[in-house]
């Protein structure tokens, strides 16, 4: 296993501790941060969590740099992304941050991809990500990190950017799915 897919793997692994840092009651206090209150749990959580997602853009960066772009890694890569977005997604939902029919919306388009994906490798194909993909995930993680964050910094301007990204996040969601079944139907069309 190369450097990329290592890393690939890594972010997969820090769901877990992420998990822990929204769903285990530690109490480490908070932080008044203009008209919201901070946990530091959920800084924590949120600083986390922007750890894992930059590994998604270093992975990927170094693989194309050093030429070692691989089929597990095209395969891992999306999945590691697919099940830190959605984990993510369920605890906001159940942290009252983000509202669960968006959550559902998200992760159901995820599971669709994930499932042409798995058609199409059954058929010897990979279906890499495309840039609408790319946009999508970089906005969904965007959105995750400031609602995780109560909106900080953006908590003092009363400007809601979180739900905001989140919304922006739905839409790109949708359409890259779109996109995405549109430009590779003929996996589904052809298969045996």
């Amino acid at each position: 296993m190369n450097i990329p897919n290592k890393m690939t793997l890594s972010r997969i692994l820090l769901i877990p501790i992420f998990i822990i840092l929204l769903t285990v009651p530690f109490n480490w206090g908070e932080w008044d941060i203009g008209e919201t209150v901070l946990p530091v749990s959920h800084f924590a959580a949120a600083l986390l969590f922007i750890i894992a997602a930059a590994t998604d853009w270093v992975d990927g960066y170094y693989a194309r740099k050093n030429n070692l772009v691989t089929n597990l890694g095209k395969f891992l890569d999306p999945l590691a992304d697919k099940l830190l977005i959605a984990a993510a997604l369920i605890l906001l939902v159940e942290l009252g941050l983000a509202p669960g029919w968006v959550a559902i919306i998200i992760i159901s388009r995820e599971l669709a991809v994930t499932g042409l994906r798995l058609v199409a490798a059954g058929e010897g194909i990979v279906l890499a990500a495309g840039s609408m993909g790319k946009l999508k995930t970089a906005t969904q993680m965007i959105a995750i990190a400031l609602l995780l964050l109560h909106n900080f910094p953006f908590s003092f301007i009363a400007i809601p950017l979180g739900t905001i990204m989140l919304y922006a996040a739905l839409f790109f969601t949708i359409a890259s799915g779109y996109d995405y079944f549109v430009k590779n139907w003929h996996v589904m069309r052809d298969s045996k």
